[in-house]
């Protein structure tokens, strides 16, 4: 249902970014000069275990998710492998923009849908979540010759966004930036975009600002998601997909497309209802694939804070 109520402050716009201009130049250099081996083996568990043992909270949202996955009391070992899965994927996203994507093994599930999409000359949106890596998503759009544009929200991640786009030989993916509250100039150039036939790519998990939201169940309690994509799209009367790049072993990506609707009908009588009944089919689907991929949950924060 509608959520009437403006939501709490969400711990993760007010997280600072972690680490430091030096420690993300390092990387960048790691990248550049050596290959993927060598940063992978001296970086991704020294970090792992710093996340485990000073982002608190990061370490308890991850146990609080990882809970409700196994209707038990997650391991040691189970909490460090999603915290690991999370670093090793940001490692992979300056691989992958730099344009050395030789490192990685790739299966689409569903791509045949964005072929026919970029045959027709059809605009449409894409909602993902911060399940697993949107950058992953990217090796297959460029060589599919696909015009992607991924709505982003950089403003507590910037170091990290500079340097990714520092490292990006072709652009393959246009990023547009949103502020917390959206707005009229933001709805607008989407619209254009998506009218000219471009793809534009939304996480949709997220509460952003004080965002109107729409309850749905997700793994057996009320989560808060945001209502802004369904609106959007249904202004738009253009398809929507769903889509998520899942690591399922150190070098392999499992890429998924899903057709959600070939439009988002919000009529006026019973509109709330419609509304939730979209936000309820999306987080159903996150959480089928979240439930086949846990360590590939990356929202550390309280997602069912109330």
């Amino acid at each position: 249902m509608s959520d009437p109520v403006a939501p709490p402050r969400v711990d993760w716009l007010e997280s600072r970014e972690r680490g430091s201009v030096l420690a993300i130049r390092l990387a960048v250099f790691l990248v550049t000069v050596l290959g993927r081996a060598i940063p992978r083996f001296f970086l991704v568990r020294p970090i792992t275990l710093y996340y485990l043992l000073v982002a608190r909270g990061a370490r308890e949202a991850a146990r609080d998710f990882l809970r409700r996955v196994h209707g038990r009391e997650p391991t040691f070992g189970e909490v460090y492998t999603q915290l690991l899965r999370f670093v090793q994927m940001t490692l992979d996203a300056f691989f992958i923009v730099s344009g050395k994507r030789h490192h990685f093994t790739v299966r689409s599930n569903g791509n045949e849908h964005l072929e026919k999409l970029r045959d027709e000359g059809r605009g449409a949106i894409l909602l993902g979540a911060h399940l697993g890596s949107f950058y992953a998503l990217r090796m297959r759009g460029g060589e599919r010759g696909l015009r992607l544009y991924a709505v982003v929200f950089t403003q507590n991640a910037r170091m990290f966004n500079d340097a990714l786009d520092e490292l990006d030989p072709d652009n393959s993916t246009t990023l547009i930036e949103m502020e917390k509250d959206g707005g009229m100039e933001f709805m607008l150039r989407i619209k254009e975009l998506v009218e000219g036939g471009a793809i534009v790519a939304i996480l949709a998990d997220r509460v952003h600002g004080d965002a109107r939201t729409v309850l749905a169940d997700f793994f057996g309690e009320a989560a808060r998601f945001p209502a802004g994509p369904y609106l959007l799209a249904s202004m738009l009367k253009c398809p929507v997909y769903l889509v998520f790049g899942l690591l399922e072993a150190p070098s392999h990506y499992e890429l998924f497309c899903e057709p959600f609707a070939e439009r988002i009908e919000l009529p006026r009588k019973g509109r709330d209802e419609a509304l939730a009944a979209y936000v309820q089919a999306y987080a159903r689907r996150v959480e089928h694939h979240a439930r086949a991929h846990p360590d590939n949950w990356f929202n550390f924060y309280d997602f069912w804070k109330k």
